[in-house]
């Protein structure tokens, strides 16, 4: 089947696509976005795959859903559109990269910014219906994205991968830790902030491993 989604990554995912619980999957997609209001739009449910080469991959950050409120999800994780006002776990990240790195809190909550210097934005589900979280969850986009980490973990080196929160370290368990650096702690959702994520220093991390590597840093 033809997904549209980035060349330098058909090229790498074409069997997942071939294989039968992703033509179920998009099946139950296609049928939703027919009957329900479902987010993102359609065009960016590979938004994160579209900004960031697989070749340019440097950094991984895993979600869990997309935002399930109007006009909020855009297809990278953690991000919202220009405009809408920031999510409490993204204000979280953004006081983190001020705390670690002393850079002002920015205005847009858009991180295209993050995502088109090779930072994978990558929720483990890539579509939800609206008001409704979790709602496209055991669908098939779980084993999808585990694919997606597999690859990049197997064929890359030197990638950095954030997992936040009990969900995306349980996801992150198939990373190879000999040829990548994985960092992990709590979620930044207010529920959780300052139990680890708050101090963990994650984006400076991230930025000396990538130098030490002779990889450009990220513009965080």
């Amino acid at each position: 089947m033809d997904v549209k989604i980035a060349h330098s990554w058909k090229s790498k995912l074409t069997p997942e696509f071939e294989k039968p619980y992703f033509l179920q999957l998009i099946e139950f997609v296609k049928q939703e976005y027919k009957t329900q209001t479902v987010y993102p739009p359609g065009k960016e449910i590979f938004r994160a795959f579209d900004c960031s080469d697989f070749s340019d991959v440097k950094v991984v950050i895993i979600g869990q859903d997309p935002y399930h409120g109007p006009g909020q999800a855009n297809g990278l994780c953690f991000s919202v559109r220009e405009g809408v006002r920031n999510p409490p776990s993204l204000v979280n990240i953004f006081k983190e990269i001020k705390q670690d790195l002393g850079k002002p809190i920015p205005t847009s909550g858009d991180l295209e910014r993050w995502a088109t210097q090779g930072v994978l934005l990558l929720n483990a589900t890539l579509t939800v219906r609206a008001s409704s979280p979790g709602s496209h969850q055991n669908k098939g986009w779980e084993v999808f994205t585990d694919a997606v980490i597999k690859k990049i973990s197997d064929e890359k080196e030197n990638v950095v991968f954030l997992l936040w929160g009990a969900y995306a370290q349980k996801k992150g368990e198939i990373i190879d830790r000999n040829k990548h650096l994985v960092l992990a702690s709590a979620h930044p959702s207010p529920f959780s902030a300052d139990r680890g994520f708050f101090g963990s220093k994650h984006f400076s991390k991230t930025n000396d491993y990538l130098k030490r590597k002779g990889i450009a840093e990220i513009e965080w």
